[in-house]
C-alpha cells in the first residue's frame, strides 16, 4: 500500500472509530434519559410534562426533545422497554404451566403484578389513540406496535390452550370460541385498569382475589361467583 493510501486508510479508520464512539455515547445517553424519565413518571404520574420529567432528573427539556422529539416520542421509546418486559414475564408465566387453567391464572396474575408495580408507568406507556385490543394492527409505532405483538402472542398461546382443551372435549366445541382469547384479554385489561384506579380501602379486592375472579369469570361465567354456585 502506498503512503498516500496508508494515510487515507488511517483517516478513514479514525473517522469510523469516532463515529462508533459517538453512536455508543448516544445510545448510552438515551438509555440514561429513559431511566430518568421512568423514575420521574413513576413518582409524578402519567400526566407529568416534559418540563417535570426533565427537572426531576436534573436535566433540561431540550435534551429530551433532542433524543425523543416530543412527549409522544418519549412514550414510544419507554413503551418499547416496559412492554417488552411485560411480554417476557407474562408469556414465561403462561408457558411454565402445563394445565390450561393454570396457564391462564399464571398469565393474569403476572399481568396484574406488573401493572401494580407501577400504575403510573403502566398508564403512561399504554395510553394510545386507538385500542390495540380491537384493532390489533393499527398504524403507528411505539406502544401501539409493541402492544400489538404482545397481545398477538398471548392470543396465540391462549388459542392453543383452548384448542388443546377442545381436543380433549370435542363435543363441547363452538365456532364462537375462536373469539374468546382476544375477548379475554380485553376483559383482563379493562378490569385490571379499573382495579388500579380504585382507592386502597376495604372495598378493593386483593391482587389474588381479582386474579381468581377473572379466571373464574373467563372459564365458568359470572354465575361462578354467586354464593353456593
Amino acid at each position: 500500500m502506498s503512503n498516500v493510501n496508508k494515510i487515507s486508510a488511517g483517516i478513514d479508520g479514525a473517522g469510523d472509530g469516532r463515529a462508533a464512539r459517538w453512536q455508543r455515547h448516544r445510545s448510552e445517553r438515551r438509555l440514561e434519559l429513559l431511566s430518568m424519565a421512568r423514575k420521574a413518571i413513576h413518582h409524578l404520574g402519567p400526566q407529568a410534562s416534559m418540563d417535570d420529567i426533565a427537572a426531576h432528573g436534573n436535566t433540561s427539556k431540550p435534551v429530551y426533545y433532542r433524543y425523543f422529539g416530543d412527549k409522544e416520542g418519549l412514550r414510544q421509546a419507554l413503551g418499547d422497554v416496559v412492554i417488552h418486559e411485560f411480554r417476557g414475564q407474562v408469556l414465561a408465566a403462561g408457558l411454565a404451566q402445563q394445565a390450561e387453567a393454570g396457564a391462564l391464572h399464571a398469565m393474569v396474575t403476572a399481568y396484574l403484578e406488573l401493572a401494580q408495580s407501577s400504575p403510573n408507568i403502566y398508564f403512561f406507556v399504554t395510553a394510545q389513540p386507538v385500542d390495540a385490543l380491537t384493532t390489533p394492527h393499527a398504524a403507528g409505532g411505539g406502544p401501539t406496535r409493541v402492544l400489538d405483538a404482545f397481545f398477538d402472542e398471548i392470543t396465540q398461546i391462549m388459542a392453543e390452550r383452548v384448542a388443546a382443551y377442545f381436543g380433549a372435549h370435542p363435543d363441547s366445541s363452538n365456532p364462537a370460541v375462536a373469539l374468546w382469547p382476544r375477548a379475554a384479554l380485553g376483559m383482563v385489561r379493562s378490569a385490571g385498569e379499573l382495579w388500579l384506579r380504585q382507592p386502597h380501602d376495604e372495598n378493593r379486592p386483593t391482587l389474588e382475589e381479582l386474579a381468581d375472579a377473572l379466571c373464574s369469570w373467563l372459564t365458568h361465567g359470572i354465575a361462578s361467583t354467586k354464593p353456593g354456585a
